[in-house]
């Protein structure tokens, strides 16, 4: 079922970004506007995306898994360090709680166990999600009982 909704959120996001991507559709690095969040998922986006998912992973060689890519492109991108789990993340003082998620924003699922960045796309998250699946976008066509949102602070 997973696999499934992976391969139709890919189609999907790939047909949407033949005609504009929102990587590039947003304001460059090192601008003042550019949140942190929007920085981490437009370098996750230009250096993971394809790649496997590990558990464990915070390399695209043997692959991700979901806080090892939020992690890596948040402190590849920004300079900031949210933990290596998706616990630590919680606990970091560069998180804060959000109930209007914009892109580059974090989800949390099923209690905190789960993280992904939120897209411009409703419902649709980019992240390493699941054994045997590749770092993409996925669409949750609702967001789960419990899904939590931050952004990141500098």
């Amino acid at each position: 079922m997973a696999a499934k909704r992976l391969a139709a959120a890919a189609a999907a996001a790939l047909a949407i970004l033949a005609t504009a991507s929102p990587a590039s559709a947003s304001v460059s690095p090192g601008t003042a506007s550019v949140s942190p969040g929007d920085n981490a998922l437009n370098w996750a986006e230009a250096h993971a995306l394809g790649c496997w998912y590990s558990y464990g992973g915070t390399s695209c060689s043997p692959g991700y898994d979901c806080s090892g890519l939020v992690s890596t492109a948040v402190d590849d991108a920004d300079r900031i360090w949210l933990g290596r789990t998706t616990a630590e993340m919680l606990h970091s003082s560069h998180l804060v709680r959000t109930s209007s998620p914009q892109r580059g924003d974090l989800a949390f699922f099923y209690g905190g166990s789960h993280v992904e960045f939120v897209t411009v796309w409703a419902h649709t998250t980019f992240g390493a999600h699941d054994t045997g699946t590749r770092v993409g976008w996925l669409d949750w066509y609702s967001w789960p009982a419990g899904t939590s949102f931050y952004y990141i602070r500098s």
